[in-house]
């Protein structure tokens, strides 16, 4: 029994513990859904609910190339203060409409302890004029969680689908932050196992467009 159990936790099956919150990190219920959220102790991941605010969402009369780099320089922010903790294996912001996923970011690092210094340091930061609030996120596999249609422009429900719609930074950005970072930890020492010893500064190279 207890190795069935085991098999199906966090999936459709199972009756107790809600598969959404276990495969996107949040639910559409809330706290009112009627199967389990059970919040990780320790996570390779962590989620800032409502971080990022698309001017899509605020009636905003940008053009797609500023909307674009309005969102590549989030994107830069945040990627770069995650560096500063450890190897960030993956990011993804949220462009959906719904309360639940709307602006969400993730970022997934190589190690545990990495992303629990990175939680508590953006839980005692500001970001846009607003207090960023963090949190341990059970997601391990982006490829789950993000709506397969979005990716090819086809989903049919729009902002309001319940798997992640990740928005992508210009891929020349991607790549230059990734380069930075891989310089960043090799210089600091950080190439392996973290260990309380490491310092989160100097910070990586960043790029200043603003």
């Amino acid at each position: 029994m207890a190795n069935y159990l085991a098999s199906i936790y966090g999936t459709e099956h199972d009756k107790v513990n809600c598969s959404f919150y276990y495969k996107i990190g949040a639910c559409r219920h809330g706290e009112k859904c009627s199967r389990k959220h059970i919040k990780p102790q320790f996570s390779q991941t962590i989620l800032c609910p409502n971080l990022y605010s698309n001017p899509l969402l605020s009636n905003n009369h940008m053009s797609r190339g500023e909307i674009q780099e309005h969102f590549d320089a989030f994107y830069e922010d945040i990627y770069s203060e995650a560096s500063l903790f450890g190897k960030v294996e993956e990011m993804v912001v949220c462009e959906n409409s719904n309360d639940h996923l709307m602006g969400n970011v993730y970022a997934r690092f190589r190690y545990e302890e990495d992303a629990a210094k990175a939680r508590d340091n953006f839980n005692s930061r500001w970001y846009n004029g607003r207090p960023v609030y963090c949190e341990l996120s059970p997601v391990t596999d982006f490829r789950e969680a993000c709506c397969r249609q979005h990716e090819t422009r086809d989903c049919s429900r729009g902002g309001l689908c319940n798997f992640m719609h990740a928005k992508r930074p210009t891929g020349s950005l991607l790549s230059e932050l990734e380069a930075s970072q891989k310089k960043y930890l090799k210089e600091a020492g950080k190439d392996y196992k973290s260990d309380d010893s490491r310092s989160p500064s100097p910070s990586p190279e960043r790029r200043r467009r603003r």
